[in-house]
């Protein structure tokens, strides 16, 4: 058993909540500004104490409403500014944010509003709100529904116009830290969504410990452009985060002009998931191609990737100096343009990002602290610093965080930053956390001599083969997904004779494949599954996989798959993780003539 603890910086008081930000800013720096949002195809600002009276003019509305404290109220909608300006409304008046992805089903939207109890729900759109209509009989605590791009914010602002300000001052200042701040419903790869209970307590401790260890993300002057959806533990952390530190932060709810809106923007630091980095590569790789520079640019990706390998050395000697300042004119540049031009600093987490892309990103001048964190936590329990960073690693825990790896290498959290509970799910917390506080995180890592986290696969997805085998599929899997052509993959073989894996092709990359290969460009990936060609394209992804595993634990054979995961499909959770027993059982009839039976 290894075990790495780091003292917390910040020890929060009993009195804090969430709010206490908002107020705190609008106090010292009324004109700073907090937020950017999109009015009329133009960025406009928001100040601390815009922000502030705005926040209070929602509240007065919540009141008015009847919203009492420890109220659960539903929040459902994209990434926008109206999500964090509802979300400090439900707090300064006490209450309980729920939020709800805008892609979930009926099913799931009823679920969560009728477990959770909530008496309102802001939605976004009509689609959501007749969504909401057909499970409404079934929600007998819900008596309020709001819809965010209709009118309904402002007769909300009316309607708590005869509401003294001097109420919500008053009322917010009822939440104390062990108050429930919000309940999110983890998405989970299997069964029905547990509500997770975290406190003003938690979430206070797990930010204002990570802000002061990441000054470079974290500081008046800094921004980014969310566009993860708010729903998710990591992208909320963020949104805190940045009226913690009094920085700008923009929403985009669309990130089909993603490219564009960057370049308005201009962000000095991005949060996102390995996917998104991985494929703001390959597009840039294809570009190249395309435009017949591709051997400059691999040329060019090779530079940076032993240029960021050497910072971890004695540092990269003249030769690779002169060529990282040629390539920086050629490529690099062109790179961080897209990202905005100030873009020098970005946050990966929810998977593995894996140190090739690390090192290229690190190598063109934007490092990408990867990260590791459950809703359960808060979400962060260890991030790379810009002073403590090691590449294929998670990083060391943040202050306050106590990390251990027990004998079976489950990793194991305690701090104040650890949920307080599943809601109403006595049997599910306890099969979580212990009497001591330690929460089991159902994840398998390793801790190094200097408290570096490395995590290795999960616990319940651990494959035994029929010789007796353990194979962690995540070793694999990490290393496909890094191919340019693959977008999902899933390593099979519990109690089978050998390891094979299921591969979905990236319909991203495929049209440039297709032109390649001197193909239509709608020839879908149907008939493509037995060409050659695109055999042994994914075969060099497979190659590459079973460089880091042993002999038993590597891949044999593999299956293209005619579609890649969705969420639509059920494969995929709303925070893009695949659901291996649905994808399992859908291609079932695929695995039985994998192994013959």
């Amino acid at each position: 058993m290894r075990e790495f603890s780091v003292p917390p910086v910040v020890t929060v008081g009993d009195a804090a909540n969430l709010t206490d930000p908002v107020w705190d800013n609008a106090a010292a720096a009324p004109d700073a500004v907090q937020f950017r949002r999109r009015r009329d195809g133009a960025w406009a600002d928001v100040t601390c104490g815009q922000f502030r009276d705005e926040v209070v003019a929602l509240a007065r509305g919540l009141v008015a409403a009847g919203i009492q404290p420890g109220a659960r109220v539903g929040l459902m909608s994209r990434t926008r500014y109206e999500w964090t300006l509802i979300d400090y409304a439900i707090w300064s008046v006490g209450g309980v944010t729920v939020p709800i992805y805008e892609t979930s089903s009926a099913e799931q939207v009823g679920w969560i509003l009728e477990d959770s109890g909530a008496v309102a729900v802001f939605v976004e759109t009509e689609a959501h709100a007749l969504l909401l209509a057909g499970v409404r009989p079934d929600l007998p605590t819900l008596t309020e529904v709001w819809r965010i791009d209709s009118d309904d914010l402002d007769l909300l602002r009316e309607r708590g116009a005869t509401v003294d300000a001097a109420v919500i001052e008053e009322q917010r200042r009822t939440s104390t830290a062990d108050d429930v701040a919000t309940i999110i419903y983890t998405s989970g790869t299997t069964g029905r969504p547990k509500g997770c209970v975290l406190t003003h307590r938690n979430l206070l401790s797990d930010i204002t410990n990570a802000v002061p260890v990441l000054p470079d993300l974290f500081h008046q002057g800094g921004s980014t452009l969310l566009f993860l959806p708010l729903a998710h533990s990591f992208a909320r952390l963020i949104q805190i985060g940045m009226v913690q530190a009094r920085a700008t932060m923009g929403h985009l709810p669309d990130t089909k002009t993603l490219v564009d809106d960057l370049k308005d923007f201009q962000p000095t630091f991005l949060l996102s998931v390995p996917r998104v980095f991985e494929k703001v590569h390959t597009a840039a790789k294809q570009r190249a191609v395309a435009e017949g520079k591709g051997g400059i640019f691999a040329k060019a990706e090779q530079t940076a990737i032993a240029y960021s390998t050497a910072m971890d050395g004695d540092g990269p000697g003249l030769g690779l100096r002169m060529q990282h300042a040629l390539y920086d004119k050629l490529v690099y540049g062109r790179l961080r343009a897209a990202l905005g031009g100030k873009c020098t600093r970005a946050i990966s987490g929810g998977a593995p990002l894996g140190a090739r892309l690390a090192h290229f990103f690190r190598g063109i001048g934007v490092t990408v602290y990867e990260g590791y964190g459950l809703t359960e936590t808060s979400p962060a329990i260890a991030v790379n610093l810009e002073t403590a960073t090691r590449i294929g690693t998670v990083g060391r825990p943040l202050p306050g965080v106590t990390v251990r790896v027990a004998d079976d290498g489950e990793i194991l959290v305690k701090g104040a930053l650890v949920f307080k509970e599943y809601w109403r799910n006595p049997e599910a917390t306890a099969e979580v956390l212990d009497d001591d506080g330690w929460f089991a995180t159902g994840d398998l890592g390793e801790l190094d001599d200097d408290g570096y986290l490395s995590i290795t696969g999960r616990k319940k997805e651990i494959i035994v083969t029929a010789a007796g085998k353990n194979v962690a599929p995540a070793v694999l899997e990490d290393r496909i997904r890094a191919h340019h052509l693959v977008s999902q993959a899933l390593v099979i073989g519990d109690r089978e004779r050998f390891i094979a894996a299921l591969v979905t092709v990236d319909p991203d990359a495929l049209p440039r494949w297709l032109e390649s290969a001197g193909l239509p460009a709608d020839t879908p990936v149907e008939k493509l599954r037995t060409d050659e060609r695109m055999l042994a394209e994914i075969q060099t992804a497979i190659d590459d996989a079973n460089k880091a595993v042993s002999h038993a634990e590597s891949i044999k054979e593999f299956r293209i798959l005619p579609a890649d995961f969705t969420e639509a499909t059920g494969e995929l959770t709303p925070s893009m993780k695949v659901k291996r027993s649905v994808v399992i059982k859908a291609h079932q009839a695929v695995i039985d003539e994998i192994y013959r039976r």
